[in-house]
């Protein structure tokens, strides 16, 4: 598949369908089809979490650990209290191997989650 046409078909379509297929390619464990398509959506409605946090899940599933943390971060950053988030960067970060800086997001998520006993 040349580039042109790659662009052309995840950027295609409305931004619910555009949803839509990067929905079912993240559904079918097509994770880097599911980012290509979200990349684009996500610089369209960047206010929106939804779509940051399945780009940032597609990134994670995908190994592209470094992609998935910015966009997590960014998603803290605006919403410090987004509980999947949260866990989501933590696991990031210790699938880097950066243990320390992932237990406090770990931490902050449990407590989110009303997750008490794993606080103490």
């Amino acid at each position: 598949m040349n580039t042109t046409y790659d662009a052309t078909y995840y950027a295609h379509g409305t931004p619910a369908e555009r949803w839509e297929r990067a929905q079912l390619f993240f559904d079918a464990k097509d994770y880097a089809a599911a980012a290509r398509v979200l990349v684009g959506l996500v610089e369209e409605v960047p206010e929106q979490t939804g779509p940051r946090l399945l780009l940032a899940r597609s990134y994670y599933h995908s190994a592209q650990l470094w992609r998935a943390e910015t966009e997590l971060r960014t998603i803290v950053e605006r919403d410090p209290v987004e509980h999947y988030a949260r866990l989501m960067l933590g696991r990031t970060l210790q699938r880097q191997g950066r243990h320390e800086e992932a237990e406090s997001h770990m931490r902050i998520a449990s407590a989110l989650a009303g997750d008490f006993d794993t606080l103490a």
